[in-house]
């Protein structure tokens, strides 16, 4: 009832904050034209803002038992801040440092593709030299340190300095672990979405270009693939292949890597084939049939420099999927297999922590760390991907 109230409430001052608008202004285009939605959007969006700054004050100053239930409020609303900031700096400091070039890319960017830009060269980083920031291995158990050690380094609450984020389940250093998992974790991701694009974009631009029997089957093939649901499809596959591997857990990211590509193949030949049959109907692909030149000519100096943005903006999308796919069977236990560090797989390892959420959050944090790790780049590339269709579709502000 009351959320009933609060949404008339800013009805009506959306009604009054266009008719000020409009008295104020002389009746300018703006307000007069403003749809009554559009006002309600501003007010509801000024009395969220308002509630989030009023809430985030009160989380400040209550006292210890209450403020636990506010913690996680607290993180996201520090966090935003925190990664608004940096995006911003970075965005600055692009503008100032690099070539002409960079520099207009970064006048013209988004802050929020800024900060995606930002959090892919973070993880890059990470996952590059992982073995020279990691304190400990990622499979190595510290001698001397009991496991379940929470994260925060609180001693009060069972915590050690030595272990900012804490220990697992059997005694090995999560913050290590977070580290060689952006090095396992989005390196196998970035090669199986590699994989998947050097597959489905080669068939694709060959069904398109040359058509015919060979575009019929590979479509039917592509559409008889598409229609079983990916996860699903993909841990049928894994669990068929861990049979196959036995105890060869190498064997079985290799199998893991296979499946994966190539049912994330079969969208990327959708894409390449419809871009690719936009192509060769074009003047000079005739021109160069005419002139000679060969199958490998045609597809990689004619068609491949012509469909670049739409596969640029794809290849960040898929690598989403396959992230995220990954994950999800690591977690389900039949993806990146131990002693590997894997954020899936931590998900599921520290999931005990949950049960002390009531009490003390910063424990049942644990879990979330792998898990935000996760979320973070996926939202990330999800930014710069959307900047990337909004550049090339040649649309402008």
């Amino acid at each position: 009832m009351q959320i009933v109230v609060v949404l008339l409430l800013c009805l009506a001052g959306g009604w009054a904050f266009r008719f000020a608008g409009i008295k104020a202004t002389d009746g300018k285009p703006f307000y007069r034209d403003m749809p009554l939605s559009v006002a309600f959007g501003y007010v509801l969006g000024a009395v969220l803002l308002v509630w989030i700054v009023w809430s985030y004050y009160l989380s400040r100053t209550l006292p210890a038992p209450e403020v636990n239930k506010y913690f996680f409020f607290r993180i996201a609303i520090e966090g935003f801040i925190i990664f608004a900031l940096f995006a911003w700096l970075f965005r600055l400091l692009g503008r100032s440092v690099g070539t002409s070039t960079t520099k207009k890319l970064f006048r013209q960017m988004p802050l929020t593709a800024s900060f995606g830009i930002l959090m892919i060269l973070i993880y890059a980083f990470l996952a590059i030299f992982a073995g020279l920031l990691a304190p400990y291995g990622q499979e190595q158990i510290v001698p001397g340190v009991a496991a379940n050690i929470p994260p925060g380094g609180n001693p009060a609450m069972g915590g050690n300095r030595d272990f900012p984020l804490g220990t697992d389940q059997i005694g090995r250093d999560i913050l290590s672990r977070l580290i060689y998992g952006a090095q396992n974790t989005v390196g196998i991701a970035f090669a199986t979405t590699c994989l998947a694009f050097f597959i489905g974009g080669s068939l694709g631009f060959l069904a398109a270009t040359l058509g015919g029997w060979l575009d019929q089957v590979l479509s039917r093939g592509v559409d008889v693939l598409m229609a079983i649901p990916s996860l699903i499809f993909a841990l049928l596959l894994m669990t068929i292949a861990s049979a196959w591997a036995g105890s060869e857990k190498g064997l079985l990211t290799f199998y893991m890597v296979i499946i994966i590509a190539v049912i994330d193949s079969t969208r990327v030949f959708r894409l390449a084939r419809a871009v690719g049959a936009n192509i060769v109907v074009m003047d000079y692909i005739e021109a160069a049939k005419l002139r000679g030149e060969g199958l490998g000519y045609l597809i990689f100096k004619e068609i491949l420099p012509n469909a670049t943005a739409p596969l640029l903006a794809e290849f960040g999308l898929r690598f989403c999927f396959v992230f995220l796919t990954i994950a999800s069977l690591s977690f389900l236990g039949v993806g990146i297999q131990p002693p590997l560090a894997d954020w899936g797989t931590m998900v599921r390892d520290l999931a005990q922590f949950i049960n002390f959420a009531a009490f003390a959050p910063q424990v049942a944090s644990a879990p979330l760390l792998a898990a935000g790790a996760i979320a973070l780049l996926t939202v990330a590339v999800n930014f710069v991907v959307d900047w990337m269709l909004h550049r090339s579709s040649g649309l402008k502000e």
